[in-house]
Order: C-alpha cells, then sequence, then structure tokens
C-alpha cells in the first residue's frame, strides 16, 4: 500500500471497511472476530500496530514475521475460522514504524470463528444470532433471489386474473401501442413474464413468489409473505406519530396507485416546464422514489417498507440484499437488480423505466422541486430521501413548518381576486374555519365551502391533518 494512501486513511478512520489493531501484546482474538465480519460482508483492511484513534504505535520490528506466521496458522485452522481462508499480511513501513497490513475480499462462503458468526455493521464487529440475520446473510453471499421462490401449490387460481386485462392495457400504452402481451392468453403472458418457475434442485414447476407479489390475492400474499406491507405515512403536525396514515398490503401494482395516491394527497405538484411540455416534478420523483422500493426490496425480511412525508423531506426504507455500504452518487452509482422480474415487469407496464434510470432521474429533477437535495444509502435497509426547502407558518400557539410551492404566473392569473382575499386568510390564519372564512368575507358558508373545494382540487391549497385539528397549506406564492 502507498503511504498517501495509508495517510488518508489514518485521517479518516476505522470504517465499516477500515479496522485499527493496536497488537501490543501480540494478535488479540477480536482481530479475527474483525476478519470474519469482513470476510461476511464487503471485506476491508487491517492495520495491525495502530490505535483506535488512528495514532501509528507500530510492532516490534523483531516481532513481525512471527506475528504473520501465527495470523496465517489461525486463519488456516479450522477449529478458529470456518471455512477456513488463506490471507496475506504485508509489513508497511510508515514514520519508521512497522505496521502489518491485512487485506481481505469479501467470501462468496458464510463464515465463523469459534463457531460463532460475525457481521460487521458501520466500525463495529457485531455477534449474529438471529436465524433472519444469518438467512439474510445467505442469501447475500449466493446471489439469491427469492422472486424466484417456487410455490407449487400455488394454482393461477389465487391469482388476481381480473387484472391482466389492465395489465396489458398498460404494457401496450407503454410500448407506444403494440406489446406481445396484447395478442396473448392469460398462461401465456404469464410465463413470457416469468412468473412460472422450476426449481431446479428439487425439479418442483409452479408460480414463484414474483407471481404472487404482484398478481396474487391479499389473503394468498399474506399466508406467503406475512411481514409484506408498506407503511405510509404523513407527519408535519404530529411527528411522533402521524397526522395521515395508510398500511398497503395489496399487490405490488395495485400499491403502487395507493401510495402514488398517497403522494398526490399531500404533496403539492408546482408548475414546470421542460422543453415546453409541463412535466409534473411530484410525479416524476414519487414514481421512482415508489417504485424503486417496490422493485428492490428484500421479500424475505421482515423489515417493514415505509413511505414518510415529513415537513421538509420525503423518504422511504426498505429491506436490502445489500451489495456494499454507503451514499450512492451519480459518480459511483452501478445499476444492480435485486429483483429482476418484478423489475422486467414493473418496466413492461411503464412504471419504471431503464435499470438505473430512477436513481438519475431523481438527482436531475430534485433540484426543481423545492431545491431538493437527494440521499440514497444502501445498506441492509436502503434510504432513499429527497430534502427540500420549508418555511414556518403559525398555527394557534404552535409553530409548524408547511411546504411552500414556488409556481408559474399563469396560475395566479386564473385565482379571482375573491379567491385572494380567502387565501390570504387562510395564509393569515392556516386553521381558520368555514364559519369564520365565512363571516370575514361577508359570503354564504356554502360559497365558502365550494371555492375551497375548487382551490384544492387546483392544488392551491391542501389540508394537512383531520378535519376538526388540522391546517391549510398554501402552494403557490401569494
Amino acid at each position: 500500500m502507498e503511504q498517501e494512501r495509508f495517510k488518508e486513511i489514518l485521517e479518516i478512520g476505522e470504517t465499516i471497511r477500515v479496522e485499527f489493531k493496536r497488537c501490543g501484546n501480540g494478535i488479540e482474538s477480536d482481530t479475527y472476530e474483525t476478519v470474519c465480519s469482513f470476510l461476511n460482508r464487503f471485506g476491508g483492511d487491517i492495520f495491525l500496530g495502530v490505535t483506535d484513534s488512528g495514532r501509528v504505535v507500530g510492532v516490534p520490528e523483531n516481532s513481525v514475521s512471527s506475528i504473520i506466521k501465527n495470523f496465517i496458522s489461525c486463519v488456516s485452522n479450522p477449529d478458529l475460522i470456518t471455512p477456513t481462508v488463506y490471507l496475506e499480511p504485508r509489513p508497511l513501513h510508515y514514520e519508521g514504524k512497522t505496521v502489518i497490513h491485512i487485506h481481505i475480499n469479501p467470501s462468496a462462503e458464510v463464515h465463523s470463528y469459534k463457531k460463532e458468526i460475525f457481521d460487521r455493521v458501520d466500525d463495529a464487529d457485531v455477534h449474529v444470532t438471529g436465524t433472519s440475520q444469518i438467512a439474510m446473510m445467505y442469501i447475500r453471499k449466493q446471489s439469491i433471489f427469492t422472486e424466484r421462490k417456487v410455490f407449487p401449490h400455488i394454482k393461477v387460481e389465487d391469482l388476481r386474473l381480473d387484472l391482466l386485462p389492465t395489465i396489458r392495457r398498460m404494457a401496450v400504452n407503454s410500448a407506444n401501442g403494440r406489446h406481445i402481451w396484447q395478442k396473448t392468453d392469460d398462461m401465456e403472458l404469464l410465463r413470457s413474464a416469468g412468473l412460472f418457475g422450476t426449481n431446479h434442485e428439487t425439479g418442483r414447476h409452479g408460480l414463484n413468489l414474483a407471481a404472487i407479489l404482484l398478481l396474487g390475492r391479499d389473503d394468498v400474499i399474506k399466508d406467503v409473505a406475512p411481514a409484506y406491507e408498506t407503511d405510509a405515512l404523513l407527519r408535519r403536525i404530529n411527528i411522533d406519530r402521524y397526522d395521515d396514515r395508510e398500511i398497503v398490503c395489496t399487490n405490488l401494482v395495485e400499491s403502487y396507485d395507493l401510495l402514488m395516491e398517497f403522494a398526490q394527497k399531500h404533496l403539492p405538484d408546482p408548475f414546470y416546464l421542460e422543453n415546453e411540455q409541463r412535466i409534473s416534478l411530484r410525479g416524476v420523483i414519487c414514481r421512482e422514489m415508489v417504485s424503486n422500493m417496490l422493485i428492490h426490496r428484500e421479500f424475505s425480511s421482515s423489515y417493514p417498507a415505509k413511505f414518510v412525508i415529513e415537513n421538509n423531506r420525503i423518504y422511504t426504507e426498505n429491506a436490502n440484499r445489500a451489495s456494499w455500504s454507503g451514499e450512492i452518487t451519480p459518480e459511483n452509482f452501478e445499476p444492480n437488480p435485486k429483483n429482476p422480474i418484478i423489475a422486467s415487469f414493473f418496466r413492461n407496464i411503464g412504471l419504471a423505466d431503464k435499470l438505473g434510470s430512477g436513481v438519475r432521474n431523481i438527482f436531475k429533477y430534485a433540484k426543481y422541486y423545492q431545491g431538493g437535495h437527494p440521499h440514497f444509502f444502501e445498506q441492509d435497509v436502503f434510504r432513499t430521501s429527497v430534502e427540500f426547502e420549508s418555511t414556518t407558518i403559525k398555527v394557534g400557539n404552535a409553530t409548524i413548518n408547511a411546504t411552500i410551492s414556488d409556481t408559474d404566473a399563469t396560475i395566479n392569473a386564473t385565482i379571482s381576486e375573491e379567491d385572494l382575499q380567502m387565501l390570504r386568510l387562510i395564509q393569515a390564519k392556516p386553521d381558520i374555519t368555514y364559519t369564520e372564512l365565512s363571516e370575514q368575507l361577508d359570503l354564504h358558508r356554502a360559497t365558502v365551502a365550494r371555492r375551497i373545494k375548487s382551490l384544492a382540487e387546483k392544488r392551491v391549497i391542501s389540508r394537512i391533518g383531520a378535519r376538526k385539528t388540522g391546517v391549510w397549506i398554501i402552494n403557490i406564492s401569494l
């Protein structure tokens, strides 16, 4: 390893891929725990002769050879490391001191140290005991696509075949009027979509998990994947719990629609033109976030997926079969399909584009939506967030944050002077009632209700919270 690179590592400190060991009195047992966790996760580098703070103390020069031999002997001993592994420590000279560098590549096996399994979480070695966690490690190592699991006793009658006409129509519209599914019967469509599979170890043939998740009846999905659900939450006033909530546990196709409706209900859609065509920024961003969460989640995990709208951000979380750990940027982004059958189905019906386009679209359009800043974090839980600017408004004695959208001047032009008066009253008192508006504007209460409904349909205003305790949010600049 080059001196400059080692210096950078010392400055950054311990990470998920870097571990420092003092090694004052020989190699301690926790060094082998780190070896095991690196093998089980993404690999990494161990430096013997460096304190936890990154200070180089070195190892005795006359002990370097014996330390290396002892280390190689231990990692080759099946009573200690199982399966055994061959590693080649190398001495590294830095500022007059000797450090031993051990580079560890990620393994295709799950390794144990003294019959105990360790995993790497941030900069710590964690003893793994839970069967679900261990199962996830094997899934990650063996590149198992859980969507391919075959259920030979699930019949076609267990699917929502009534969805197929809609599926065909969506596929045809997505393919500019021509798609192979337009002319196939139901069974051919299911086969073409890869929803029938064969377990080549047992020879069993039948519908796979992808078929059940995409088109299964709700009761069948619950039996096959009891932890499967997506929690949609609005947290703007009651941030400890929620202002609105929808638990979505139906098939993936209808889940997409329900989650998009939730987003449309609670998020503004500012006016935006691209190449003389209006683009729904809310639609683009939420479409990519929702489809990414549904397509790429690890369905064998009990971790519930979340779609959350807060004052200054939107975020999603879903269980993930991580291929590495860290933040995804446009520079380091490499598309990695987690559920290729489900992803292909979504692309065929127009709910997703080519692999990787979702991340790129969010990076492209988020800045135009409230000055949004996107973040993607790849770990065992995949997290996507778009943080945007907010402003503070007063509700009674409480202060909350509300999103205020810029809009095109032509939208303001369509609002009457009477409506502007109403909007100014709402702006001054977001929790104003119909009765108060009626009295201050000298209008009949039914007229106020009709105008409020019209403004809400135009997305000029949005209602946050319950009917009696909520507030109005103005989505345009007055």
